[in-house]
Order: structure tokens, then sequence, then C-alpha cells
């Protein structure tokens, strides 16, 4: 009864209030609600529980390699009686560091249709589920003498974290109230960049980096998944879905009551209207040909596609795939290279960890142009510098510089930005295809870096690093004209700016 007074008498003084004053309220509830504890909880054990173990899955897999390849030797041996060649050996660890890949780009391409039929938490849960399958493969693989479960196990965690990097930023932006939804949206950047450096500690000779722990190194993310879907069955489902995909209007004001706090009603009464003019604008495709064949959808997608895959062949994973060897080139010695990259991968989530605050306070046109420029200058000082490292001897620690320099404006704005850019050009309706569209060019691009670039570095030399660079402008060029401002706007504004494709008028 206490708490029904005090709703009504809320009420009748909202009723009171001149409409400047009611602005001053629901700006007063927006900066009280926007990270209550639920939300909180949501953010960080989604991160922790979905994207850290997909960069967890690209990290741990280098350090341990020549272990493990011995392992797959020694057990095909004992199996059939013979030894693999080089090549043959060679072959086959590519096809297990590359089936996560193909796992991914699956994953990816299917979070579209799971996240529309079973809603965006549903998604993570079967990550989760998919993240479990994959650590019991990794664990009971080395017992059972079996290379087919270690292949089967990187193919599942690969569907994993495709579905992860396709959905959760989605999840998050749709449960985050507006002036929150840059900040949440790189969660999932700073979480994968994070996982990263978790797997190459964990994969240290000193941790589990060892011929009889090497399968403890693959499953240590177990920990990280235990502890964050302990507490799932609280999380909310997005209100959006529920409101205008599913049209369950009650369970969305439920859910958005949960996540803001039952003194925000006029927060959460805008909210609702917001969703009530997105659903009755118009009926929006969600199929992927539908959407896929809409052309007021062509330059926010080609723009999602272009991000997520220029991400990749900006060269980010071609420094750390092959880092270790670039440091060598550059003169460190093996040990001192290894830990070179560990610091490398170090500086990358520091600056990443500020990620959220750039997002709540700068443009992300601005970003994004920063950081492509600079990247791209320094990718064509790496060329310079690797060209002729060998006749001037302060070129060395020049090289190192780069490096060191590019990963630091890498994570202003081309690292963070391509996650959750779709999530802020497209209603919601279409969301997933784009959200899916994008993540596939991301795994598409990593697939074809790791398997090209071995052969284009021998080829090319030091030349290699000119597409990065190349790259880098041309996404600056297309932020510079083709995408508008979405920071503190909701889709439903931004998206007729760019639903004319490329006669768009986005200044």
């Amino acid at each position: 009864m206490a708490n029904k007074s005090n709703y009504s008498q809320h009420q009748a003084e909202v009723q009171q209030l001149n409409p400047q004053n009611t602005i001053e309220l629901i700006t007063r509830q927006q900066q009280q609600s926007q990270w209550g504890k639920l939300l909180i909880l949501v953010a960080f054990a989604t991160t922790i529980g979905g994207a850290v173990p997909t960069g967890y899955c690209i990290g741990v897999i280098n350090a341990p390699s020549k272990l493990m390849k011995n392992w797959c030797n020694q057990t095909l041996h004992d199996r059939y009686g013979s030894n693999l060649s080089v090549s043959s050996l060679d072959l086959l660890w590519s096809s297990i560091v590359s089936i996560f890949l193909v796992g991914g780009a699956i994953g990816s391409l299917g979070g579209a249709g799971v996240a529309n039929k079973f809603g965006r938490k549903a998604c993570f849960l079967i990550c989760g589920a998919l993240f479990t399958i994959g650590a019991l493969l990794f664990f009971f693989c080395r017992a059972a003498g079996s290379v087919e479960m270690l292949v089967i196990g990187r193919f599942i965690v690969g569907l994993a974290s495709g579905l992860v990097t396709a959905t959760l930023p989605m999840y998050l932006s749709e449960v985050a109230p507006l002036s929150a939804r840059g900040t949440l949206g790189v969660f999932c950047a700073v979480g994968v960049t994070g996982g990263v450096v978790v797997g190459q500690i964990c994969s240290l000779v000193n941790v589990f980096g060892t011929e009889d722990l090497w399968h403890y190194a693959l499953t240590a993310y177990m920990l990280l998944i235990v502890a964050c879907y302990l507490p799932s069955f609280v999380f909310p489902e997005s209100p959006k879905f529920l409101y205008i995909v599913k049209g369950d209007h009650a369970a969305a004001r439920r859910e958005l009551t949960r996540l803001r706090g039952l003194n925000a009603d006029d927060m959460i009464s805008q909210e609702i209207a917001e969703m009530e003019a997105e659903a009755n604008a118009k009926v929006q495709s969600s199929s992927f040909c539908d959407v896929l064949r809409d052309p007021n959808f062509l330059l926010p997608i080609f723009i999602v596609c272009c991000f997520h895959g220029g991400q990749q062949l900006s060269g980010i994973n071609a420094i750390f795939y092959y880092s270790v060897s670039i440091f060598e080139k550059a003169g460190l010695s093996t040990e001192n290279a290894q830990w070179a990259n560990l610091a490398a991968g170090g500086l990358n989530l520091m600056i990443s960890l500020l990620g959220p605050i750039l997002m709540a306070y700068c443009n992300r046109r601005t970003l994004m142009m920063f950081s492509c420029g600079l990247c791209s200058i320094f990718l064509f000082t790496i060329t310079f510098v690797l060209y002729y490292i060998d006749f001037v001897s302060w070129f060395a620690a020049a090289c190192i510089f780069c490096i060191m320099g590019y990963i630091f404006f890498y994570q202003f704005g081309l690292g963070p930005i391509p996650y959750f850019i779709g999530a802020e050009l497209f209603e919601v309706a279409p969301r997933p295809v784009a959200m899916s569209m994008g993540s596939l060019a991301s795994w598409t691009c990593n697939f074809v870096i790791g398997i090209s670039f071995p052969s284009l570095q021998n080829a090319w030399g030091a030349f290699v690093f000119l597409p990065f660079s190349i790259t880098c402008i041309l996404l600056c060029l297309l932020t510079k004209f083709y995408l508008p401002e979405t920071r503190g706007r909701d889709p439903s504004e931004v998206a007729p700016l760019v639903s004319k494709g490329f006669r768009s008028k986005v200044k």
C-alpha cells in the first residue's frame, strides 16, 4: 500500500510540473537509473562470460602450438603406425587453427535467425552451452587420444564466438538507455581484447603451456563461463525485442522497469513511446532476403560490412599473429620478442579500457577518422622502416615504436566502433541481419589474413603492410562521406539519413 501511495503521489507531482521541469525530471531519472544494478550485472557478466572466452580461444592457441603439433603427430602415429610429413603436419595444424574461423563465420551468419526467433538473451545462453561442449572436448581429447575431438571442439567454440560477436553488442545496446548505448556497445570489443591477453598468459610455459598441461590451457575459460552464467536466470530479455519483434508490450514494460527502476516512470514511458513509434512507422523487414533486397538498407549494410571487414584488413591480426617474427627482425631475441608480443597485447587491452569513456564523450565520426588516419600513417612508416632496417641502426627501435603506436591508436576507433555501429545504424527488426552480415565479414577477412599473410610476406617483404595502410585510408574516406553521427541519437533518427544509398546526405 505504501508503494502504491508513493507512486500515486509521484504521478500527481509529475502532472503539476511544467514542461521544462518535466524534462529536468526525466534527465535526473536517466542519470540515476542508467547504471542500475541489473544493467551493470548484465553488462559485465555477458562480457566476461561471452566476449572474453571468444578472445581467449583466439589468444590461447599460439604459444603451445609446437607442443600440440607434436601431440597430434604422436597420436596419429600411435593409431595408424606412421608419422606425418612436415607439410602434412603444417596442413593439419592450419586446419585446427582455421576451423575456428570457419565456425565463427557460420555462427555469425546464423546469429540473425537465432536472435529474432529465440531472443537476445537466449543467444547468450546458447553461446554458453556451445563453449561448454567445446571445453569438454578440449579437456578429454588428450586422454582419449583423439585429434578429431580437438578439431570438433575448435569448430564448436568458433560457432559460439561468431554468435557472440553477432548478437552480444546488439543485446547490450538494446538493454541500455540511449545515453549509455555507446558505452555498453564497446564492452564486447574490450572483452575480446582482454580475452586474447588472458589466453596468452594462460598458455605461457609458467602457467599451462607445457606438454602435460596444454589441454588445461584450452579449457581454463570454463571458470568464467560457470561464474557468469550462474546468475543468468535474472538477466532481462531485450525490451525492444519483446515490444517490436514479439509484440509483447506488457513483458517489454516489465523488463524496462527491472532495468530502469521503479522510480523512472517517465523515462520508461518515453522509451515505450519511442518503441511504439518505431513499431508503427512501417512494417520492417526482418528476414535475410528481405533486408538484403531492401534498397533502404544498402548503404548501412555496406558501412557495417566495410567496418567489420576493414577492421581485420587493417592489419591488426597480422601484427599479432606474426609480431614475434617482426620483433625478431627488429633485433630482439626470441625470448624478448615473446615478451614484447605480450606487452603489445597488454597495451592493446589497456587502451581498449578507455573505449567506454571515449564512446560516452566523443563523436563516432571523429574517433573513426582520427584512428584510421593515424593507423594508416603508422602502417606506412612500418613498411618504410622494415624495408631499410638493415641499413639504419636505429630503425629497429623505430619499428617497435611504430607497432606500439599503431596498436595504441587502433583502439581509439578502428578497434571498438565496428562492433556496435550496426546497432546504432539499424532499427530493431533488420538489426540482427546487419549485425550478422558484419560479423560474417569480420570472420571471413580474419580467415583470409591468416591464410594469405605468410605467402604475401614472403613475396612482398616489407611492402605487405601497404595494403593495410590503404585499407585504413579507404575506411577514413567512407566515414567522412557516408557515416552519419550516431552518438546520442536513436536509430530511428539515424536510419532515414542513410536510406537513399550512396546518394544519402549524411552531414
